[in-house]
């Protein structure tokens, strides 16, 4: 993969300033290696050639642990801007029960960047045919599905059009799932960032500041968000800047899975095409979890909402005190524990109803679900990356 140029317009500097972005495929590559390299499971990383979904080669990045196991495999679909590595204080835990199947959606981190469609119902299909595809290539028969933010309004929208391949659908803190609401009540709930991020986003896309800021890009992420990269900090000890380093470098390359999130997107917060008002799409036999954070600004509401409509099906619904909008980096632990959980509760009772939903404390308390890892996979070496042919890099 043949990293940026920096081009200089000889007649602006004004046009070298915001063209110079500071990144390349290979800064990315390898402050997500550092980011992993921290993980005590080996890990194996490829790219998996799609065909022409909506590029003409698209090809998604992937991590892979512990694929020797018999169990359902899980498979994490990351939020808007982020990638594969902010997955680090979870993929230990998971990966000592099941394989873990991780990847850059379609336009973000290490994947393609294709053109995505303006228009949100299409970009949406575009984004889960690209998750669809992967799984084809990946001869995936089923798996549990986790999606953060907007990785849960994908893997919802993926769920309804593939009931069949997802055993079970774990939501965390999900974004785009309730309508949105009058601009009075909105106004009063979201804490002021959002709004100012909702307003000067309306024409452009939501991450466009950090392009902008050029050379200072980092700089401004560690400013503006230093709570994002104080999460990390109990495993990457104290280089947190490893961090925001890669979310400026996921993002200040081309803005290709942000633009179709801005096409979806309605006022940042919601989403166009919400999904409450297309849950009877979802199977009734597809058990939901839905875990959301006690400080986050995500309306939680549409968990009991898809509680009530889906009276007969498992949807169980957990808000884990203390954590925000990331809830799984907030309490990771607490998040990794109702993960696992509901991974082994979908291998032990099939198919799962509402009525489990009251013995779910006694499973639970039974089961002793262990997030620690066995003394053998602490004294694995350090993972290692799978070399690749550069040749196979996607086109950024």
């Amino acid at each position: 993969m043949a990293d940026h140029e920096v081009v200089q317009a000889k007649s602006s500097w004004i046009w070298g300033w915001f063209s110079w972005s500071g990144s390349s495929s290979n800064m990315l590559r390898t402050v997500e290696k550092k980011i992993l390299s921290c993980l005590k499971t080996a890990y194996r990383g490829w790219y998996v050639d799609i065909g022409p979904v909506v590029g003409p080669a698209d090809k998604i990045w992937t991590i892979s642990l512990n694929e020797e196991s018999p169990k359902t495999p899980i498979v994490l679909l990351h939020g808007l801007g982020a990638g594969v590595a902010l997955w680090c204080l979870n993929l230990d835990a998971l990966a000592s029960q099941r394989p873990v199947y991780a990847i850059d959606l379609l336009g973000f981190g290490r994947s393609s960047r294709p053109v995505f469609s303006n228009e949100a119902q299409k970009a949406e299909e575009q984004l889960i045919s690209s998750v669809e595809e992967w799984r084809r290539e990946m001869q995936l028969e089923n798996f549990v599905l986790l999606g953060h933010s907007m990785g849960g309004f994908l893997a919802a929208s993926y769920a309804m059009h593939y009931p069949e391949r997802v055993k079970h659908l774990i939501l965390a803190d999900p974004w785009g799932f309730p309508e949105k609401p009058t601009d009075a009540v909105a106004k009063a709930n979201l804490p002021f960032w959002i709004k100012a991020i909702a307003f000067a986003v309306q024409p452009l896309n939501p991450l466009w500041a950090v392009r902008v800021a050029g050379p200072f890009g980092q700089w401004l992420i560690e400013k503006t968000r230093p709570d994002i990269v104080k999460k990390f900090s109990p495993l990457v000890k104290d280089d947190t800047a490893v961090i925001s380093q890669y979310i400026h470098q996921c993002n200040v390359q081309t803005p290709s899975g942000e633009s179709a999130f801005h096409a979806m997107m309605h006022g940042f917060g919601w989403a166009k095409n919400p999904i409450v008002n297309r849950v009877h799409k979802l199977s009734d036999d597809i058990p939901i979890t839905l875990l959301y954070g006690s400080r986050s600004w995500v309306d939680n509401s549409a968990g009991e909402t898809i509680k009530q409509y889906r009276s007969s099906s498992y949807v169980n619904v957990q808000v884990i005190t203390g954590a925000g909008h990331h809830v799984y980096a907030d309490k990771s632990e607490t998040f990794n524990k109702y993960v696992l959980e509901a991974c082994a509760l979908s291998d032990s009772i099939s198919p799962l109803t509402s009525s489990n939903l009251r013995s779910y404390a006694k499973f639970t308390s039974d089961k002793q679900i262990d997030t620690t890892l066995p003394n053998e996979a602490l004294e694995t070496q350090r993972p290692e990356e799978q070399k690749l042919d550069t040749s196979e890099s996607t086109k950024i």
